[in-house]
């Protein structure tokens, strides 16, 4: 008796599954909105956070293009700069995110857009850290929308299916600012260093806020808002109409309350998502402290020229652009299975740091700089989990209160920048450079924390899920269905 032919068989469901993945059946029109709002939701959200990393990165690069020499930096007053600009952040992203609620986000985010690019060439002027500290923590204040807001925003308007290939582009788009900035500053530093009196770092803060400026201009003329409250002039009245009834209608009511507040605060859905993602953000402790440029700035034999310093460091970024544009799209396709991307960053966590672990045991050695370079090129994959964990939140928060949410995105971002702001300082200090040997065990520690957090929010948001999905099957109203701050 013959044997079915089982790998011909998994080759014909493979093929259809990409088949079924690629060509999305669409509603009579849904195609054409999908495309309407890729480009003027994408556009400027892209546009809007590639500027925003760009600031962000081009601190690091300035300080190693002669920033750090003008100003008479000493010991971790780079990484305090950091912290002053993390409390500014942390600060703002609750506010921010429930001022969605009462101000358009086509108004509110060109107007931070604004203010941020105001700061950023004020920083052109300055004369000690301390005044890039104090504006850094206004320019916090000012960003804080931009990350969360967006995923807030990304949430609203797309399906399941559709939502992590888009949040994808747009964690990818600052990573495009970061690796950028880079090779701006290499060409600001050869053609404008000592133009008009100024150094070249100088003039990357200023054509940093410039560049931000038409940015903001287009996001307040064309951003379609959330559908529930679009006026864009490029979309139909039915475009409208099959935009709301693309996503399940939720109860919106105004988040200021003591009881909003007390049922956000207390729900373990608000706990869990925002513990996996301050595990989680300290995963990318390598890349988002520029550890690749200070390693090669402190480098036990070998001293680096200015566009080496500058140009080296991109490949982290680049590699984060792939790994998080491949992870984005085969979590959509294994029907948002965001949860894989937890078990590979921790286990890229541990072998990086026992990378550079080994390394430093002989720094003198040729392969031991081989094997560093080659453990952060690897370590900016981690970047993966921005899109995906903040895709996750989405799809588990899908029917639930718009603002719970927001709350809930806010509080990931907030609970992360919170830890972010001491743990900088206290594993990956500017001094510790060139191997942060505390840093690197503590990288193995959270890494593992993380599979294992990972693990228990997947089992139980997934079984809270397939609760809330028959719910909403059976409800033929929002009345009937509970919040899930009622769970709490």
């Amino acid at each position: 008796m013959r044997r079915p032919k089982k790998s011909k068989m998994t080759t014909t469901t493979a093929k259809s599954k990409l088949r079924e993945y690629f060509h999305t059946e669409y509603q009579p029109g849904e195609r054409k909105l999908v495309q309407k709002i890729d480009f003027f939701i994408l556009t400027f959200c892209c546009l809007s956070y590639f500027t925003n990393y760009l600031d962000r990165s081009n601190l690091n690069n300035a300080y190693v293009s002669g920033m750090k020499e003008d100003l008479g930096f000493v010991g971790d007053q780079l990484n305090q700069i950091t912290t002053c600009f993390t409390v500014g952040y942390v600060i703002g992203q609750i506010p921010a995110n429930l001022s969605l609620h009462y101000i358009k986000p086509r108004y509110f985010f060109p107007a931070c857009m604004l203010v941020w690019a105001g700061l950023t060439m004020v920083t052109a002027s300055v004369h000690r850290p301390q005044s890039i500290m104090a504006i850094r923590f206004f320019q916090g204040i000012a960003e804080a929308t931009t990350f969360v807001g967006t995923h807030y925003i990304l949430g609203s308007w797309y399906t399941e299916r559709e939502l992590g290939k888009r949040s994808g582009i747009f964690t990818a788009s600052g990573l495009a600012g970061t690796m950028i900035g880079g090779f701006i500053q290499t060409g600001i530093h050869s053609s404008l260093d000592g133009k008009h009196g100024l150094r070249g770092w100088r003039w990357l803060f200023i054509i940093d806020g410039v560049i931000t400026l038409p940015v903001a201009l287009y996001g307040f003329l064309f951003f379609p808002d959330t559908p529930l409250t679009t006026k864009a002039f490029y979309l139909t009245d039915s475009e409208k109409a099959l935009a709301v009834s693309r996503v399940p209608p939720v109860e919106d009511r105004s988040p200021v309350s003591w009881r909003f507040f007390k049922n956000s605060f207390s729900s373990w859905f608000f706990w869990g998502f925002v513990i996996l993602w301050i595990i989680a953000g300290e995963t990318e402790s390598f890349s988002s402290n520029g550890l690749l440029a200070l390693y090669m700035k402190s480098h036990p034999t070998i001293k680096y020229s200015v566009p080496q310093l500058n140009n080296y460091p991109t490949g982290v970024p680049a590699v984060g652009i792939v790994s998080t544009l491949f992870w984005a799209t085969l979590t959509d396709f294994l029907n948002g299975k965001r949860y894989l991307v937890g078990y590979f960053i921790a286990i890229t966590g541990v072998a990086t740091s026992a990378m550079i672990l080994a390394a430093s045991k002989d720094p003198t050695n040729p392969e031991s700089t081989s094997v560093v370079f080659g453990a952060y090129y690897w370590a900016g994959a981690v970047y993966a989990c921005q899109a995906t964990f903040f895709a996750w939140a989405n799809d588990a928060l899908r029917y639930e209160e718009h603002m719970f949410r927001a709350i809930v995105l806010a509080g990931m971002n907030l609970g992360s920048n919170a830890v972010n702001a001491w743990w900088s300082i206290v594993f990956y200090g500017a001094s510790m450079a060139p191997w942060f040997t505390r840093g690197m065990w503590a990288m193995v520690a959270v890494s593992i924390l993380l599979g294992v957090w990972t693990a228990a929010l997947s089992y139980t948001t997934g079984k809270h899920e397939r609760i809330r999905k028959a719910e909403f099957a059976e409800s033929s109203g929002i009345g009937d269905q509970k919040s899930v701050t009622e769970y709490a």
